[in-house]
């Protein structure tokens, strides 16, 4: 195995003697100069390259901050007005309940006069009906004493009228029915 010229052994040190590691100080040898040449390079371009790509990364994470937070507000302000909405909603299903109930409160009603109205109404019917029925026994009731008087009297009166006083009621009766 080698290894690179600046870790190879140096009879200067009593470990590398032994065989084991030590360090070469010669600078052509070691390669000292390139390196610190490259590690130059590396410091002198690396921050402008590195330092892009991290200000591009950094303008992109806030970007991305600025979006997610504009869509924050959208959404509170969405949030807001959802809630409004909302409360709105509520002001006018309450409304609406109280309509209804006010709305039910006087179908109620109305239909509670209606049915005292119907019942009056039949109430008066059965009653004109009752006097109607009382008005047409009571006249029956008349013809019928009216009649049985009549039968009654054309039985008797035979029997007990002459005949001059048959004759003048004959013309007493002719004479009611010309009369209003």
């Amino acid at each position: 195995m080698t290894f690179p010229a600046f870790l190879t052994t140096v009879t200067t040190f009593p470990l590398a003697s032994h065989g084991g590691f030590g360090l070469n100080f010669d600078l052509f040898e070691t390669n000292i100069i390139n390196l610190a040449i490259v590690i130059a390079i590396l410091v002198a371009f690396l921050p402008k390259f590195l330092g892009g790509i991290l200000e591009r990364r950094r303008s992109a994470i806030l970007a991305n901050l600025n979006e997610a937070d504009e869509r924050l507000q959208q959404a509170v302000v969405a949030l807001d007005g959802a809630q409004k909405d909302l409360a709105a909603a509520q002001q006018k299903a309450e409304k609406i309940r109280t309509d209804g109930l006010a709305r039910a409160q006087a179908i109620r009603l109305e239909s509670e006069l209606r049915t005292v109205e119907e019942m009056a109404r039949v109430k008066q019917g059965a009653a004109a009906d009752l006097d109607s029925e009382a008005a047409r026994v009571t006249t029956q009731l008349r013809r019928e004493a009216a009649r049985l008087a009549i039968e009654k009297a054309l039985s008797v009166l035979p029997g007990q009228l002459d005949d001059a006083a048959h004759a003048r009621l004959i013309d007493q009766s002719i004479a009611n029915l010309g009369a209003p």
